[in-house]
């Protein structure tokens, strides 16, 4: 035979029998790859995520009110996902928005009261998606700092507007860059809405609210029921928002286009660790990826945004990030991101300024939570210096209702309104859960520990708004206890 036939004869079956050999070697791998080519988008989609401001997850048509005009989620919610357990750590603005654009918990990211700042050294969502390919974008509301740590792309302040209570989203803004992107792109649209100050209706009517077990006692008061309409009226202009930047989405990006629809906290349950608090809606449309009309029950949380949008982005979460990839939800895999899910609270704040810090834990039925400075431990907690306990005192009997333990079944009691802590059938329930917080506050670096006896106050470094011997917009001091406290009796967070 002539050689170069023997040749190619000899190459060609060497080649086969690699092949073979490879076949069986890399199969797993080769059918990882093509179910992930069945539900990964060719390329990296736009990242699109709305946030809304202090609205009670009760309050949307998809969640079950009827009385509120919540039109454009209930479309999202229809034609993709809607999540039942979803969850921030702390109900009120800053400590939510830091958790989002980090992927770590309040007192890690550093950002664990309102109008506080987050660690200097955290790496936000900007500089890691940025890493990804990705412009990224926030339109509208900040409400987080320092500059340093998120340095958007593109930042559009809200804008104000005529014969509504609160500046819109700049809509304009977002528009004409949805026209003229040329690259994939994050980002936050964050409204002012509903946040009070509300629409002043008038003449409201109290049936044409819905109510449930923490506000069915307010039917008959006034003023509750003109400022919850107003709040009403607000949602529903939030909505007109939404209807606008979904009109922008569906006419200038196609359909590689994830969406997300959230609020960063209730505001029933604002500054406590209570679901009405922490439980945030949370509906996701992603065409070709996510099946319309799906719901899910697994326990998500804020700090989880970040690592899914590296997961899409074809990158992995860093292992400095307390949160954990979603992303096989959204393409239709029932399984389990998170065993549980915390809460923070922190009293010491612009507005609120009493020593109550709390702590909570949650899994998918029961729920565990510590009130640290409760009337039963207050005694512990003093100091023995009587201008320091006089404020740790001050804090106990403001929440003087609230036991030091508290434990509640979900399943059996959504609205939290039986505490089960002393319930002899479930002290095993109760211990587990409180170790395994324990355990999660000392992995946080958390300023309070397990126990009674360290009672730590807060304030930022040089700002006197913040102390607790000065006024505040909703509270008064007596001058006899003005500038009792000195720098050594606080916790300055220098970073603050």
């Amino acid at each position: 035979m002539n050689k170069k036939y023997l040749a190619i004869i000899l190459l060609g079956f060497l080649v086969f029998t690699s092949c073979v050999g490879n076949k069986h070697a890399d199969s797993k791998q080769m059918d990882l790859a093509q179910i992930e080519s069945e539900t990964q988008p060719t390329t990296k989609p736009n990242l699109i995520f709305y946030l809304a401001d202090d609205q009670d997850v009760y309050d949307y048509g998809c969640y079950g009110n009827d009385k509120v005009n919540t039109a454009a989620v209930d479309r999202l919610a229809k034609e993709g996902l809607l999540f039942n357990n979803a969850f921030t750590a702390q109900a009120i603005c800053a400590p939510s928005r830091s958790q989002l654009f980090t992927g770590n918990y309040p007192v890690k990211n550093g950002c664990f009261a309102n109008h506080t700042a987050t660690r200097p050294n955290i790496e936000s969502v900007t500089s890691r998606m940025k890493k990804l390919g990705y412009e990224v974008v926030l339109a509208g509301k900040s409400h987080v700092k320092p500059a340093t740590v998120y340095q958007w792309d593109k930042e559009w302040e809200p804008v104000p507007k005529k014969d509504v209570p609160r500046d819109y989203i700049p809509l304009d803004s977002i528009e004409n860059y949805m026209k003229t992107a040329k690259k994939p792109f994050c980002m936050f649209i964050t409204s002012k809405y509903p946040h009070g100050k509300y629409f002043d209706v008038k003449n409201p009517v109290v049936n044409d609210l819905k109510f449930y077990p923490f506000n069915e006692d307010k039917k008959n008061n006034k003023a509750y029921i003109k400022s919850r309409s107003g709040y009403y009226r607000s949602i529903e202009e939030d909505n007109t928002q939404i209807e606008k930047v979904l009109e922008f989405v569906d006419a200038h990006l196609d359909e590689n286009t994830l969406f997300i629809y959230s609020a960063d906290h209730g505001v029933s349950g604002k500054f406590t660790v209570k679901d009405i608090g922490l439980k945030v809606p949370f509906v996701v449309r992603w065409p070709k990826v996510i099946k319309p009309g799906t719901t899910s029950n697994q326990l998500i949380h804020y700090t989880d945004v970040l690592p899914t949008f590296m997961n899409i982005a074809g990158g992995e979460s860093a292992e400095d990030m307390d949160g954990n990839s979603f992303l096989p939800i959204l393409q239709g895999n029932n399984v389990e991101v998170n065993q549980y899910v915390y809460g923070v609270r922190t009293n010491q704040n612009i507005l609120n300024s009493e020593v109550f810090p709390s702590r909570m834990i949650r899994d998918k039925r029961y729920k565990y939570i510590r009130n640290f400075n409760s009337l039963e431990v207050v005694d512990q907690n003093l100091t023995g210096k009587p201008h320091v306990d006089y404020f740790i005192k001050r804090g106990a009997n403001k929440y003087k209702s609230e036991p030091f333990e508290e434990l509640y079944d979900l399943l059996n009691d959504p609205f939290e309104e039986h505490n089960l802590a002393q319930n002899p059938e479930l002290q095993s329930v109760k211990e587990k859960l409180k170790q395994d917080l324990f355990s999660w506050m000392k992995s946080q670096g958390d300023i309070l520990d397990e126990t009674p006896g360290n009672m730590p106050i807060i304030t930022p470094k040089g700002k006197k708004g913040f102390k607790l011997d000065q006024d505040t917009p909703t509270r008064k001091i007596a001058d006899s206890l003005k500038n009792t406290l000195t720098k050594d009796d606080y916790t300055v967070i220098k970073h603050w």
